[in-house]
């Protein structure tokens, strides 16, 4: 089967964008609900439980990309046995997974009030929410979470985006008004795992109209066990570190700074999670057709889409860092009061922190499509021994800022340069990785350009809060663009991507 991946890459953004939008503003909404009905360490506690719940996830890391990566072949071959027999796979993994998670998550019980530095709230049992957001955690991976593949696989994740957009609409109305007439977190946790039920109930029934076909059953040859095993292993350590920056992060500030400490800093973070957000949905859109890509075409041409995904990727991160520079403290000004804001160091390194997690999910986004997780699989680890390790070594000496620079030195220095290493080492020409690296290189140098010359301009500005924050959004959304289309615009790549999607929006989608 020859899958159209520009159609459905431009499909998968258009829905994935309006599912991530939904993402972004709805929680920005419930964030200034639950301060205003429950108070700061409310946000604080439930940011500790999505981290030690991610923790608790790194029994999934792997499985998911790895049996989607198995499935592009046989989908290409049209081999609908192996097909059926991987979900059948995927199933049992699934549930051993979910079953993984409630052992470990009940063991860690005796352990969680260490996790927190000073006082919880006095109307809140700590171990009934943190239940119930295991049971939610539990029940997403047992009730037909397997069959979320074939959409991945068929780059059809659009149909699950129309799932959870609907779903989520009516969940966060229903969690606004309980807040408000009831201000009890207990009941906003019961609407979150009746919604999580839904969407996954929805999503099930959808795949089975889509693709009548397919079912969990038969059985794969051993050898081909063996080898998604395999694949899973090495997926799990590539996947670690993503964990570690959003997990242990957390877990230090809360166990050596509190839950107050935690909300002010999540409120910042919440920020660059949001453009995070939108970046993962351009790469969720477009990794199975890099994958598909990396099989059916050349190595010559494969690099070149390299090149291109670097000029496009290059160009957001350059202005979204520049805007992040110039908006945040504004912005954090208006939403949050200035008693509860942080300083502007801390804004550069939150700045830095995002640009070097965008350069390193554009290159993984090429990894993970070619799918070599083995020659990668140290990386990552050691990436996360050094980010942790750091973390714990200076958190009571440098505060958040250790936090911070904890994860940018992890990334800077670890793993972007051995990650290109490996990159050039299995999937693209070795005689190309010099120019690639200078090309990248010319990207940041005009991030840093860019993200400089706004921040200048903007500090000229000296008006009340509202004017401060419309005149910087205009000046560091201008200048970075005018900068980079100076520099790469007459770039033939370039000109033919904006071609490319011009024509794919233009396109009449059948």
């Amino acid at each position: 089967m020859k899958i159209q991946r520009t159609k459905n890459a431009m499909r998968n953004l258009l829905f994935d964008g309006a599912l991530r939008v939904n993402n972004i503003v709805v929680p920005f909404i419930m964030r200034s609900v639950i301060l205003n009905f429950l108070g700061m360490q409310y946000l604080g506690l439930n940011g500790l439980f999505r981290s030690i719940l991610s923790f608790l996830n790194l029994a999934e890391l792997g499985v998911g990309d790895a049996m989607v990566f198995s499935m592009y072949k046989p989908i290409a071959e049209d081999d609908e046995e192996s097909i059926c027999a991987l979900m059948k796979l995927y199933r049992f993994f699934y549930r051993i997974i979910g079953l993984f998670i409630a052992v470990i998550g009940i063991a860690l019980v005796p352990f969680l009030r260490n996790l927190i530095k000073g006082d919880l709230p006095a109307d809140m049992n700590l171990y009934i929410l943190y239940f119930m957001n295991l049971g939610n955690t539990v029940l997403t991976y047992w009730l037909f979470a397997y069959k979320n593949c074939l959409l991945q696989a068929h780059q059809r994740r659009d149909v699950g985006s129309k799932v959870s957009l609907m779903v989520h609409f009516v969940e966060y109305i229903v969690k606004i008004i309980a807040l408000m007439v009831f201000h009890n977190y207990y009941v906003y946790m019961i609407i979150q795992l009746l919604a999580q039920v839904a969407i996954n109930l929805v999503t099930a029934v959808r795949v089975s109209k889509l693709y009548p076909n397919y079912s969990p059953r038969g059985s794969l040859p051993k050898e081909k066990v063996v080898d998604i095993a395999k694949r899973v292993r090495d997926m799990f350590t590539s996947k670690f570190s993503y964990v570690i920056f959003n997990s242990a992060d957390t877990l230090v500030i809360s166990a050596f700074m509190g839950l107050t400490a935690l909300a002010i800093y999540q409120n910042y973070y919440y920020i660059i999670s949001s453009l995070r957000i939108l970046l993962d949905g351009i790469v969720g859109a477009c990794i199975a057709g890099i994958g598909n890509s990396l099989i059916t075409e050349s190595e010559e041409k494969n690099y070149l889409d390299l090149e291109k995904f670097t000029i496009l990727f290059g160009w957001m991160m350059g202005v979204a860092t520049a805007m992040l520079l110039c908006m945040y403290q504004p912005f954090m000004q208006i939403w949050m009061g200035e008693e509860n804001m942080l300083t502007f160091n801390y804004v550069i390194c939150f700045a830095i922190y995002f640009y070097s997690m965008g350069i390193n999910k554009l290159i993984n986004m090429f990894k993970d499509a070619a799918g070599i997780w083995r020659k990668d699989r140290w990386r990552p680890l050691v990436g996360a021994l050094v980010n942790l390790g750091l973390n714990l070594a200076t958190v009571q000496w440098l505060g958040l800022y250790g936090v911070l620079l904890s994860s940018v030195v992890s990334i800077v220095v670890v793993q972007v340069p051995w990650l290109l290493h490996n990159l050039f080492a299995e999937v693209f020409p070795i005689q190309y990785k010099w120019r690639y690296i200078r090309f990248f290189c010319g990207f940041v140098a005009l991030a840093l350009l860019s993200s400089v010359g706004s921040l200048l301009l903007c500090n000229i500005v000296h008006l009340p809060v509202w004017p401060t924050l419309i005149i910087c959004a205009c000046i560091s959304f201008a200048l970075p663009n005018l900068i980079f289309f100076a520099v790469y615009g007459r770039n033939p790549l370039f000109k033919k991507t904006v071609v490319q999607i011009k024509n794919t929006i233009l396109r009449k989608v059948k």
